[in-house]
């Protein structure tokens, strides 16, 4: 089974751990970065050891961990060296002392000296109590930040150590490890300044107010498809159906639920959208008619639902640039019936999978697809993860995008 390259690949990631309880997440980030190819180097403020040991993220990173601006090997300055090499910058737990530094260009530690030394893309996630981030002064010293270029990444709100409830909690570190990917993109990725719309799910047609009609869609394909071209640099809106899936930080996420929802939602999007890739599961039929109340067993013996057949609305959507790529999930001989869709939809090409193929369709992290062009040629795929299936779609928009230059 294939899957894609990861786009962190031979990057190098400073992590900079400041002195928080949160610094356990550290760890946490520190492994997801490097199990994802990337080099990271730790630089580790004093107040931070009090949090966690520079050995555990020796252990993780396999790399030295900095904790001093007095520590320096033979040859090279160590805080220079790191943040010239940079690819990207993250401060995760960022405390209100180290945001005051960063702000004013105050450089007392190997953590500050190494950004200042830096162009590279910086990255915070706060973590402090509730009335520290809400102060006024952290607040202008994160607008000053980010006025500059810096991400910001949360915080989030919840119980905090202090025992207070409030915003203050540090990103989830999945949410963190995204952001980043998306930082590297926008840097380095062949979809940098595009912008990519993405359906995912299955649509839920509404019989009465407690059941639905809807299909057995994930979202998973669209989810995936969505990380990969944030990864590529692309700006990503994902129109999604209620899934069980985590929403992927660094892309802005519409949820709806109908037909004439997710309509709404993309149609608009698609103006100024470069790639429209519809990996959603669209209802074709919906009940001709809806139940104000709970139908209920006990009112009748038995029940006849009638349907009526959902309007295609894929091909309404145009942009001076849009290029627009099909979905087809068929059962037996997916290829030939997506023949048909490619053309009516106005598709530069679909995808098509069988579903009855196994590790393919729906609830799997799998896909086995093929793509139909409108001159009718195919080309099989070999099974991959759905993330690499992604970007396989995304190689072979590419070109067309180009063209649209």
């Amino acid at each position: 089974m294939y899957d894609a390259p990861s786009p962190l690949s031979g990057r190098n990631i400073v992590l900079g751990v400041t002195g928080s309880i949160a610094a356990y997440k550290s760890a946490y980030i520190a492994s997801s970065l490097t199990q994802l190819g990337a080099i990271v180097n730790v630089v580790m403020t004093e107040a931070a050891t009090r949090f966690i040991g520079p050995a555990t993220f020796a252990g993780l990173t396999h790399q030295h961990v900095s904790t001093s601006l007095w520590e320096q090997n033979a040859a090279t300055i160590d805080h220079v060296s790191l943040g010239v090499n940079a690819d990207c910058i993250l401060v995760a737990p960022a405390t209100a002392n180290s945001i005051a530094k960063l702000a004013l260009g105050i450089t007392d530690d190997a953590l500050t000296a190494t950004i200042l030394a830096s162009r590279a893309p910086l990255i915070l996630a706060p973590a402090m109590d509730a009335d520290m981030f809400a102060s006024a002064t952290t607040q202008a010293n994160v607008d000053s930040l980010r006025r500059r270029g810096a991400k910001i990444v949360g915080p989030e709100s919840g119980r905090l150590a202090s025992g207070l409830v409030g915003a203050g909690r540090m990103a989830d570190p999945d949410d963190v490890v995204d952001i980043v990917r998306s930082v590297i993109g926008n840097a380095h990725g062949d979809y940098a300044g595009r912008a990519v719309v993405v359906t995912a799910g299955g649509t839920r047609e509404p019989l009465d107010p407690v059941r639905v009609i809807t299909n057995r869609s994930s979202g998973k394909m669209g989810y995936e498809t969505a990380k990969a071209a944030r990864d590529r640099g692309a700006n990503v809106t994902l129109v999604t159906t209620p899934t069980a899936l985590r929403h992927p930080a660094g892309v802005v996420v519409v949820q709806v639920e109908k037909v004439e929802q997710m309509r709404d939602a993309v149609l608009p999007a698609c103006k100024d959208a470069d790639l429209l890739i519809m990996a959603a599961a669209i209802s074709d039929f919906r009940p001709a008619a809806q139940s104000d109340t709970k139908i209920k067993k006990s009112d009748t013996s038995s029940l006849t639902l009638q349907f009526e057949p959902v309007q295609d609305w894929m091909p309404d959507a145009i942009g001076e640039r849009l290029v627009k790529v099909a979905f087809a999930a068929e059962t037996g001989d997916a290829s030939a019936k997506a023949k048909e869709k490619v053309t009516s939809k106005g598709a530069a090409f679909t995808v098509a999978n069988d579903i009855s193929e196994e590790g393919s369709g729906f609830g799997v992290d799998t896909n086995r697809v093929d793509i139909v062009k409108p001159d009718g040629t195919v080309e099989a795929l070999p099974l991959m993860t759905k993330y690499a299936v992604g970007n396989a779609i995304l190689d072979r928009a590419l070109p067309y995008l180009r063209h649209c230059e």
